[in-house]
């Protein structure tokens, strides 16, 4: 599986983006696809993750309320709409994907495919 990650830019405190990740070469049924992103100087963290096949969502304390994943089967695309960014968001933003096997989603070890980095800032 190869996954392609795009719509990063820089915005203002308060607005908002929509990323994406679009996949291509296999069969996604048993996939979880997260998203993670690393900020200089700090380690990957976990954002949100989706399980492909019934939609079960998960996300990382910091971005309930302000981050939805969600994804279009039909186009092989999962979406993060990232709401009131705040400038502590600012971070290259990773999608990745992986056989659910029961492992945590937040683990980014358990992750076998990943997409190139799409940059987030945003600015006070």
């Amino acid at each position: 599986v190869q996954l392609q990650a795009s719509g990063g830019g820089l915005v203002q405190a308060g607005g908002s983006l929509r990323l994406s990740c679009a996949a291509s070469g296999g069969t996604y049924s048993r996939y979880v696809i997260g998203w993670f992103r690393q900020a200089p100087g700090k380690e990957r963290e976990y954002v949100a993750a989706v399980r492909w096949n019934g939609g079960m969502t998960g996300y990382a304390d910091s971005v309930k309320g302000r981050f939805t994943i969600s994804k279009i089967a039909i186009k092989n695309t999962v979406y993060l709409q990232m709401n009131s960014l705040k400038p502590e968001d600012t971070a290259d933003y990773y999608c990745a994907g992986k056989v659910w096997d029961g492992s945590r989603w937040s683990d980014s070890s358990t992750y076998g495919a990943w997409g190139q980095g799409t940059q987030v800032t945003v600015s006070s």
